[in-house]
């Protein structure tokens, strides 16, 4: 049991690291999209850019603790934990949502970014519904 609890310890700490640098980067989004100066839109392509490298480790390292928490459990158990299965579905959205991050980082890179500001506020609250509802799906386990 000991080594489940380390295993959730590391795995909760790169998530919310994970989490923190995705709920910043679309605000750096919306920063750059208001800009028109082009010093602080090179600033702000810096920003994103090493933001996005930062934070890539964070989601790789929350993925590989949550299959390392899940063999330790055992198949049965896997089988058995429905909100599990919720819970991986809604880590892949996220993981698109981190995928899709490289493409507007590399839009903003080349300068063609079409969006507005208020986009990308929109954009910003995808991340926060994802965790709210994994919290509740790992915590109340309502399946």
């Amino acid at each position: 049991m000991t080594t489940i609890l380390w295993l959730k310890a590391f795995h909760v700490f790169f998530m919310v690291a994970w989490f923190a640098g995705i709920f910043y980067l679309p605000r750096i989004f919306v920063n750059h999209a208001e800009s028109n100066e082009p010093l602080v839109q090179q600033h702000f392509k810096g920003m994103e850019r090493r933001l996005l490298y930062f934070i890539t480790p964070f989601a790789i390292f929350t993925v590989l603790l949550g299959i390392a928490i899940i063999i330790q459990y055992g198949y049965a158990w896997f089988v058995a934990a429905k909100w599990l299965h919720i819970k991986i579905s809604l880590v892949v959205l996220l993981l698109i949502y981190h995928g899709y991050c490289f493409k507007l980082v590399n839009t903003f890179a080349a300068d063609k970014n079409t969006r507005s500001g208020k986009f990308y506020r929109f954009f910003n609250e995808i991340p926060v519904i994802l965790m709210l509802a994994i919290i509740i799906l790992v915590y109340i386990k309502p399946f």
